[in-house]
């Protein structure tokens, strides 16, 4: 995953200080609940990009859609307003948790799918990331209907791609080479 070297900045000064002000854990939810809420909404997301809407409208607009947020979330989307970079909002939230799960000594794995997968299969995939990383995992799952079928599990820079649609491709190259 590529995030803007901006983004990374940011959640590096946001993470210090919520480590200083002992609040880390609850500016991970908060980040966590901007990531799932940005990344579902494309109104959202065309909102914080659009050169059209007024910077006291992006920064109401992001206070009223995260109001249980707390101290640090706010002035966090206050100072992305006023240096006009509301357009990195998510790449600050994914840059920020990931930190947090690496201070943590976490990793995070994501496991992409057709259809929602069962308690027991989570179970199972936990277990193969947990023994990939070699380290506690928090699994995030995605559902993607364009794999057909299958999985594909991605911990830091390895994966395991066991989807249907890749196995599709496998076959095309076989015969393409032949």
């Amino acid at each position: 995953m590529k995030l803007s070297r901006a983004a990374s900045r940011y959640s590096k000064a946001i993470l210090s200080l919520a480590v200083d002000k002992n609040e880390a854990a609850a500016v991970n939810e908060d980040m966590k609940s901007i990531l799932v809420t940005v990344s579902k909404n494309k109104e959202l997301r065309n909102f914080l990009v659009s050169p059209i809407v007024k910077d006291v409208q992006k920064r109401d607009g992001l206070r009223q859609v995260f109001k249980d947020t707390g101290a640090i979330t706010m002035s966090t989307f206050d100072l992305l307003v006023r240096n006009k970079r509301t357009d990195i909002l998510l790449d600050v939230a994914t840059s920020y948790i990931l930190r947090f799960e690496e201070m943590n000594k976490r990793e995070i794995a994501t496991v992409t799918t057709a259809v929602e997968i069962t308690a027991d299969l989570e179970k199972k995939v936990l277990a193969k990331a947990r023994e990939l990383a070699g380290k506690e995992v928090t699994l995030e799952k995605v559902i993607d209907p364009s794999i057909l079928g299958g999985f594909v599990l991605r911990v830091g820079d390895r994966e395991i791609n066991a989807s249907v649609q890749n196995k599709f491709g496998e076959l095309k190259r076989t015969f393409a080479s032949n």
